[in-house]
């Protein structure tokens, strides 16, 4: 932390550290020697001379180790500064300010530290010389008094290096004013030779006293011939020089400097007019001694000025004519002029634009346009672009400039600017990229193929639905003939000729065709059915148009768009619906053929007489309505699954507790067959799953009942549970039955898919239990699969969770 009294001082310091050039100061000689002196007197090996900088102490001098700066804080440097004396610390292991581990300065630690503060004439303490060891120490007086005179004779050194400096900077001064004014003495006499302007010298009677050589070319005399005699009584006509006495009078009477216009009669005998500015020499009590009077011959100029002045009225009125906006402003942005055009065009009179700053006309969003725009025109000396005016009522008006910088000699700079209001034209175009950006969104967005291609077949648009179904990037396909692509052959396999493609018939008829048996090919070689739409892009071109609009109009066709949907999956649906379709039907037909029967015999009254008959009808019928009611809540359990409308309500459940509840569903239809369950050895095992009690149950009941269908009289059915790992446990459904072939292994769990359906279904089955099975799973993020060795039964297996997981259902 800096001592807050020597921040006080830091102003001072840091003035005299400049005034005797110490701020970052190469090493002195002379203070070198000091330093070694001081470290000879004192006997230790380190000393150096310290100064005082705005965040740190930098060493300009110093014999032993130790860095060149140390940060400000409570430093023992900075204490010796504080005071007007020597200050010694003998050892800072027990010095209040240092203990207990002593003075730290760059990692290293010192126990003895002395220093005389460096105080100049001023009295501002700019710094200390300064003893220190790693070992502790006491001076005797005649040492502290010795580092107080080195001290003084550092800062003395000093003061005398600054004071050689401040004379050897007069000297120097005092030489270049002497040779200046010599250079000055020469310059004016040459200058008044050489210069293009006429100069001319007069007494205060009015006589030449200098005339230089542009005067002598002017007016056909030396100068010899004129000196002493007055101007007027060769070079002004007779006529003028009355008016010429007067103007001599009213300078020296003091009213100048002045300006005024005179003629010369020249020695062949022309005249030339004069433009003359004079002002006066005075003494050193305000006496006119001499008049100087400059001039330039503005004979030729004032010729020149009738016919500028006619020019100039042709431009303005050729300004003043014109559409467009025409006017002037300076290097500021303030308006010099504008035409009534250009300041109609936004609603003002001349008089209300003229004088005000570009940024004034500007809506404020685009106010700080205007200096970035004069920045470039200063630099290149010209600027195009727009600018956004606001007009008198508020509307933003854009006018599309070419300005350009005019430097005249003489006169300051300005910027020419030339704008056309192009507002309408700026609107029309936006409106245009919003329509852009909205079929760009739009063809980004549509989930159907699009393209566009000219009257050559080339593309010209294509949006990203189109690329990925053909396998392509879009800069691959811009450019290139798109029936070459993936038109080039028909679904059979035989070549597409172009000519044929109803594309190229829609170009030819200017009509929408609609395609639905084609197919489009990928880059890689494969083909997809595809339904498409191609409308052909018609411009409508008016012909021998006139400034009303009349003309007769005429269409052509520029290119044809064409929409394309992949109806791969649309098929396979169509399929699946129309054998979903025939399977239900037959299905259904079955039992409702043996259903109908049944009842029909029983409501004809044929088994009235056979009372045992009609009870067999009866339970045929009964059997029959439980098969179509299976049916039915089967495929209204598989559509609500699969659809995610079957809600799961997870929870942590025992595994065997739903083998045991599954077992006990089924034990009744068991029976019937003399089976019996036999659980695995892991049905003790305490597994714990993450998985719907009742869905799970509901797929253990299905798949011990398809294991009864299909097992022998008086066979088992085993059921086991295993954990695989800790986060998955593994059921089994083991049967003695005929087996799946292996072929059907994966077929079996598709709706309406049985190993023997013939079979299945006399054994009451619907082709949908494992279907059911396998949704359910699913969406327990389980697995299920069937394993048949020859001869060995059937097993279902399926894995469930065995922790909670906020990623189900």
């Amino acid at each position: 932390m800096m001592n807050p009294t020597l921040v006080k001082d830091d102003a001072l310091r840091a003035e005299a550290l400049e005034q005797y050039g110490l701020v970052e100061a190469a090493p002195d000689p002379v203070v070198d020697d000091l330093v070694r002196l001081a470290a000879q007197l004192c006997g230790v090996p380190m000393a150096g001379v310290a100064m005082v900088g705005a965040e740190s102490l930098f060493v300009n001098s110093r014999v032993g180790p130790g860095p060149s700066r140390v940060p400000r804080g409570n430093t023992p440097i900075e204490q010796t500064i504080l005071g007007d004396t020597v200050y010694e610390v003998p050892d800072a292991r027990y010095h209040a300010d240092f203990s207990p581990d002593g003075i730290m300065i760059a990692g290293r630690t010192y126990r003895f530290f002395a220093g005389a503060p460096l105080t100049t004439p001023a009295g501002v303490t700019i710094g200390c010389l300064f003893v220190q060891d790693v070992a502790p120490r006491k001076l005797t007086l005649a040492q502290i008094d010795s580092l107080a005179v080195l001290g003084r004779q550092v800062v003395a050194h000093y003061e005398l290096n600054c004071r050689i400096r401040q004379m050897d900077k007069a000297s120097r001064a005092s030489h270049r004013v002497e040779s200046a004014l010599t250079v000055e003495r020469n310059f004016v006499s040459t200058v008044l030779d050489t210069v293009g302007a006429l100069v001319a010298v007069f007494d205060t009677a009015g006589r030449i006293v200098r005339f230089n050589r542009a005067c002598e070319v002017a007016s056909g005399y030396d100068f010899a011939s004129l000196v002493g005699r007055y101007l007027w009584e060769k070079l002004i006509p007779v006529a003028d020089i009355p008016e010429a006495i007067a103007s001599f009078e009213r300078l020296r009477g003091g009213k100048f400097p002045a300006s005024f216009e005179n003629q010369w009669k020249c020695r062949d005998g022309s005249i030339r007019r004069i433009a003359w500015t004079a002002t006066a020499l005075v003494d050193r009590q305000g006496q006119t001694t001499f008049l100087i009077s400059t001039g330039i011959d503005v004979t030729t100029q004032r010729g020149a000025e009738a016919t500028l002045r006619e020019s100039e009225a042709r431009y303005r009125q050729l300004v003043e004519g014109s559409l467009g906006m025409v006017g002037t402003h300076d290097l500021n942005g303030k308006m010099i002029s504008i035409n009534t055009t250009g300041a109609q065009s936004l609603g003002f009179t001349v008089e209300e634009i003229v004088g005000r700053n570009l940024a004034d006309l500007m809506p404020r969003e685009r106010k700080r346009d205007v200096q970035p725009y004069l920045e470039e025109v200063v630099a290149n000396g010209e600027s195009q672009g727009l600018h956004y005016f606001c007009n008198k009522n508020g509307e933003v008006r854009v006018m599309a400039f070419s300005n350009k910088l005019i430097e005249a000699p003489g006169k300051l700079p300005y910027i020419l600017s030339f704008g056309v209001d192009i507002t309408e034209q700026v609107r029309a175009e936006e409106k245009l990229r919003t329509l852009i950006r909205q079929s760009n969104s739009i063809l980004e967005s549509v989930g159907d193929g699009i393209y566009g291609i000219d009257l050559e077949g080339r593309v010209t648009v294509v949006n990203p639905a189109a690329s990925q179904m053909l396998g392509y990037k879009a800069g691959e396909l811009l450019g290139r003939r798109m029936h070459e692509l993936i038109h080039h052959t028909r679904p059979d396999g035989t070549p597409y000729p172009a000519g044929d493609s109803p594309i190229a018939n829609s170009i030819r008829k200017l009509d929408t065709v609609r395609v639905s048996d084609e197919v489009f090919w990928r880059k890689d070689g494969t083909s997809f059915p595809v339904e498409y739409v191609a409308r052909p892009q018609i411009d409508i071109v008016r012909e021998g148009a006139g400034a009303d609009g009349s003309g007769e109009r005429t269409t052509k066709c520029v290119g044809v768009v064409v929409a394309f949907t992949d109806t791969t999956e649309r098929r396979a649906l169509d399929r699946m619906k129309d054998e979903f379709i025939s399977t239900v039907s037959h299905e259904l037909r079955t039992p409702l053929t043996s259903l109908r029967a049944a009842l029909g015999l029983v409501s004809g009254g044929a088994l009235a007489t056979r009372p045992e008959k009609m009870q067999q009808m009866l339970e045929i019928a009964i059997g029959n309505t439980d098969r179509l009611a299976r049916l039915v809540n089967d495929i209204l359990d598989i559509e609500r699954i699969s659809s995610g409308k079957a809600e799961l309500h997870y929870t942590m459940c025992s595994a065997d507790d739903l083998l045991r509840r599954a077992a006990s569903t089924q034990q009744s239809a068991a029976d019937k067959l003399h089976l019996h369950f036999a659980l695995g050895p892991g049905h003790m095992s305490g597994i714990q799953v993450w998985a719907d009690p009742d869905r799970i149950a509901q797929t253990l009941s299905n798949l011990i009942s398809n294991a009864i269908k299909f097992s022998p009289v008086g066979g088992e059915i085993a059921l086991s549970v295993k954990a695989l790992d800790e986060n998955e446990a593994q059921f089994d459904v083991h049967d003695q039955g005929q087996g799946i072939p292996a072929g059907q292994l994966e077929n079996i769990f598709n709706r309406f898919q049985q190993v023997d359906a013939s079979d299945s279904r006399i054994r009451g089955g619907t082709g949908l239990g494992l279907a059911i099975c396998r949704s359910i799973v699913t969406q327990h993020r389980g697995h299920i699969w069937a394993t048949s060795p020859p001869g060995d039964g059937a097993t279902f297996h399926f894995t469930l969770p065995t922790k909670a997981s906020q990623h189900l259902g």
